[in-house]
């Protein structure tokens, strides 16, 4: 536990690593020395330094001084794996449990620091990490050291399987060797699933451009289209007003065109119908004087209608700005005069079926107004 402690206490608060090339600032906090640079740099951009640990503040760029002891402490504890409780302890430290830092296969022994400088050096004694499993690494055939590899079975050998066994004939290399080609192609492959990688994010990040800008597009034309549509609506709805206006109006004009010409009409009817009482009272008559005698005012009365207005209405008095010329072909022995006085409106129609609108003048009357048709 003690060990555990004090390896916590080797540890870099910014890699929480034990220290490399560890050193002091001014406020006595350790760091590694690449770890505390990095920091620096990013606080130079601010101009204002700080202990990450403590966040004392620094005036300048605090001078780095290198902590010789405590480097040579980290180096020690840097070779020396961290165990857990139940890990793996030292084979001839029976005194007390020693953490192992290696395992030899030939001896069939774990070794902690101490042991592991006064260990055999010979090849051999192949050093592996720790492990309480070393049957693994024996022949299960033989019962020794698994030190080839045969490349055609692609298995681990040993030496009597290389000798005496099934792969004498067989394509045989040492372990190490053939670790080393097979850890190279691994490397080719990592690279090559790397190089890939970086091809998709690459490929990952253009179409997420791609993708931004495809919204951004959609939203600046929906914006246009909402905008264009508004405007065309209200523009729309002017022109239903305007539209609207100019139909009531046209029917409010048409309307009091033909109530007065009905009322004309039905005048004319009341007076054709007294006349025709009075023909028909006068035929049935026997006495030939009453007849001449009413014969004579029938002469001289021919009927009443519409009688043209002789007055003295000259070319002087005509409005020539209100004057007009039409060509109308379709046969029609009636026409209408609207006259709106304080819009300024002056409608002509004529009175055929359906009735027709041949023209509205607009102008602003400032004196009494006579309008006149000339067929």
């Amino acid at each position: 536990m003690a060990s555990a402690d004090l390896r916590e206490e080797l540890n870099c608060s910014i890699c929480l690593n034990v220290f490399t090339d560890p050193v002091v600032l001014r406020c006595g906090h350790n760091f590694c020395m690449d770890c505390i640079k990095g920091v620096l740099d990013s606080q130079e951009r601010s101009g204002t330094y700080s202990c990450p640990e403590c966040r004392e503040h620094f005036l300048e760029r605090p001078a780095l001084h290198i902590s010789i002891a405590l480097r040579n402490i980290a180096e020690h504890f840097s070779i020396v794996p961290e165990v857990e409780v139940g890990g793996i302890s030292c084979t001839y430290c029976i005194h007390s449990p020693v953490p192992a830092v290696k395992s030899c296969v030939h001896c069939e022994a774990s070794l902690c620091v101490d042991h592991l400088r006064v260990h055999v050096k010979s090849p051999e004694h192949v050093l592996i990490e720790p492990t309480s499993s070393l049957d693994t690494r024996k022949c299960p055939a033989h019962k020794r050291i698994l030190e080839y590899y045969c490349y055609k079975d692609s298995a681990c050998i040993c030496v009597s399987c290389r000798l005496t066994g099934n792969h004498k004939e067989h394509d045989v290399g040492p372990l190490k060797e053939a670790s080393t080609k097979k850890l190279a192609m691994l490397m080719k492959h990592l690279q090559g699933l790397i190089s890939r990688k970086k091809e998709s994010d690459t490929r990952i990040q253009s179409l997420q451009d791609h993708k931004t800008k495809v919204e951004e597009s959609a939203t600046d034309i929906t914006k246009g289209v909402i905008n264009l549509f508004k405007e065309v609506k209200g523009k729309l709805d002017v022109l239903e007003q305007t539209t609207l206006s100019d139909v009531t109006r046209q029917k409010e004009e048409i309307s009091l065109v033909v109530t007065d010409l009905l009322h004309h009409l039905e005048l004319e009817k009341d007076n054709l119908t007294k006349n025709i009482l009075h023909f028909q009272t006068l035929c049935s008559e026997t006495d030939p004087l009453i007849i001449l005698q009413d014969q004579e005012t029938f002469q001289g009365n021919p009927g009443k209608g519409a009688q043209p207005y002789v007055g003295n209405l000259d070319e002087g008095l005509i409005s020539f700005s209100l004057k007009l010329q039409i060509p109308f072909k379709e046969s029609s022995q009636n026409f209408g005069i609207y006259l709106d006085y304080e819009t300024g409106s002056l409608s002509f129609y004529a009175l055929c079926d359906p009735i027709k609108l041949l023209h509205t003048f607009t102008a602003t009357f400032t004196e009494p107004l006579h309008a006149a048709i000339s067929v």
